[in-house]
């Protein structure tokens, strides 16, 4: 990536992100926005899978600089009748890692009072940091209600992402976005839209392919 150039670039390596992120370190300059996979989408039992979360999650945070932040889209998941929240999760890994958080929340995933059988309705967007200090009143809304659309059926909406791209610029300071589980690529494509360098992660390669071609509009962030 070359942060002179007039056009934002984007790097997307075809890897499993946890050792990535072990070999890799810590990356200048960047801020993580990103979506952790549910036990669905990785070959471990249930137990397991929230051992390995939790140490996801640490990592994302480790990956950034201290005086920067991370932001995690989760929705939350159902297990055998019972509801597993997934934004916990990410609150307790980040305060065992010494981060606190700046911020929590809510995506619709589908409009209000609108039944979702099972399914979740709302992501949590939380954002955590070890020393970064968030203003007191940020042009966030709590609620987001139009998430924007999905290039992917697991993706986060275009504007949803635009939302924690834009308080990573314009308030944490960042010029790279890194998503270590970047899918097809929204939360890359939205960076380079808002003028940031994109780097991520991703361990599918027809996935990669497609996170290094998405394009979004400026009308639809």
């Amino acid at each position: 990536m070359n942060p002179a150039a007039t056009t934002p670039g984007r790097d997307v390596q075809c890897a499993d992100a946890i050792p990535w992120m072990l070999a890799c370190g810590r990356i200048p300059e960047a801020c993580a926005v990103t979506s952790l996979p549910d036990v669905s989408e990785v070959n471990l039992a249930l137990p397991a899978w929230r051992t390995w979360f939790a140490g996801a999650v640490r990592l994302v945070i480790d990956a950034v600089p201290d005086g920067s932040a991370a932001l995690f889209f989760q929705s939350d998941i159902k297990r055998d009748g019972a509801w597993i929240d997934k934004g916990a999760i990410v609150i307790r890994a980040a305060e065992d890692a010494g981060a606190r958080v700046l911020f929590h929340k809510i995506v619709c995933r589908r409009p209000p009072d609108v039944l979702t059988y099972g399914r979740p309705g709302f992501t949590h967007l939380i954002a955590v940091s070890r020393d970064f200090h968030c203003p007191e009143v940020l042009p966030l809304p709590d609620v987001i209600t139009d998430p924007g659309r999905q290039p992917w059926v697991r993706a986060m909406g275009i504007r949803a992402a635009a939302h924690a791209v834009r308080f990573a610029r314009d308030h944490v300071g960042a010029k790279i976005i890194f998503d270590p589980f970047c899918g097809v690529g929204t939360v890359l494509a939205v960076a380079n839209a808002l003028g940031l360098e994109a780097l991520g992660v991703e361990k599918s390669r027809k996935r990669c392919e497609q996170a290094r071609t998405l394009i979004v509009r400026n009308e639809e962030l």
